[in-house]
């Protein structure tokens, strides 16, 4: 039985920003109320499972893992940081649960298959993979940003999720259930035309997620897109911060001014609720923590899905002509 901890885990679980606040001096913002880091006297959604978190260093990322671990999960943590992930992983088992880091790049793919034979000799069968990890350093027009810079924002995005999945896949295929979700964001339902290596990269992830999801039909296995939001995180920082971003991406600013400042912790627990099954009517399509979709009914899901909704889709596409005329 996973023991109870005081309030000072309560603030790994609150946003970056409540930390500043204190060092400021001034009182910080309570988002929300845990009595306990890891209550023992209620139902745990997550209990027995393992989870992997990639880019579970930082920000999103670090949050969920936090989350995920709450809710009673075993969790592997995974980024190019050692030293970071060694962290949450630390804060993790301090509070009474089990997490395990291990570094790696996502690109990697060997780096990748092995880590992930790792973990499962380590702590067993994968129930849910969050692809998590991502990159947006090219910031302007392409014409202007370096070429390798644009390319890695959208590889971490479409290669690091490709191999996590390829490398977990098989043995939850063969175990007949699992769950993946894949973080989508920026230029995944709209253009980005300043950050288009981030925005065709997280618009190519929603349509991966799709196509994987219609390739494991009837296996027990799904997939999922999470929008997470406008998060205050490292990535954001440097688009307030660089020139580039203040140039080319004033909306951000703009947006965080407006109050636009969504909590990390809201796609952690719609990861849990994914991961529950909650969602499982809406595999294949995007669910996004900042429009409410916590409370989705069973009947709103039944119209996302029946409509056709958070997916892909180009509008007005006329009827194919057989021959010309």
């Amino acid at each position: 039985m996973r023991r109870a901890q005081q309030s000072e885990y309560q603030d790994t679980l609150a946003a970056p920003e409540q930390r500043l606040l204190k060092e400021a001096g001034k009182p910080p913002v309570r988002r929300v109320v845990l009595e306990e880091a890891y209550p023992i006297d209620r139902a745990m959604k997550l209990s027995g499972k393992l989870t992997v978190v990639t880019g579970a260093g930082r920000g999103i990322g670090r949050a969920i893992a936090l989350r995920q671990a709450e809710e009673g999960a075993t969790v592997a943590l995974l980024a190019r940081s050692a030293d970071a992930i060694a962290v949450v992983a630390d804060e993790i088992n301090r509070a009474g649960g089990v997490a395990r880091a291990y570094a790696l790049d996502v690109l990697d793919r060997s780096s990748v298959e092995a880590s992930f034979d790792l973990i499962r000799r380590d702590m067993g069968p994968i129930a849910l993979l969050t692809n998590n990890a991502a990159a947006f350093s090219a910031i302007g027009p392409i014409w202007d940003v370096d070429p390798d810079v644009w390319w890695r924002d959208l590889e971490i995005s479409i290669r690091g999720a490709f191999n996590c999945c390829r490398a977990v896949l098989p043995a939850m295929i063969a175990h007949g259930d699992g769950r993946i979700i894949n973080m989508v964001g920026g230029g995944a339902a709209s253009s980005f035309p300043y950050g288009s290596g981030y925005g065709t990269g997280k618009a190519g992830l929603l349509r991966f997620t799709e196509c994987v999801s219609d390739t494991l039909d009837g296996t027990g296995v799904r997939i999922f897109a999470l929008d997470p939001g406008l998060v205050r995180t490292a990535m954001t920082e440097y688009q307030l911060a660089s020139e580039a971003g203040r140039t080319w991406l004033p909306t951000v600013a703009k947006l965080f001014s407006d109050g636009i400042d969504v909590p990390p912790l809201l796609a952690a627990r719609l990861t849990v609720e994914i991961g529950s099954g909650r969602f499982d009517r809406m595999a294949g399509r995007m669910l996004m923590a900042a429009r409410g979709d916590l409370d989705l009914t069973p009947e709103r899901i039944e119209r996302i899905v029946r409509e056709d909704l958070r997916s892909l889709r180009v509008n007005g596409v006329p009827a194919e002509r057989l021959r010309d005329r």
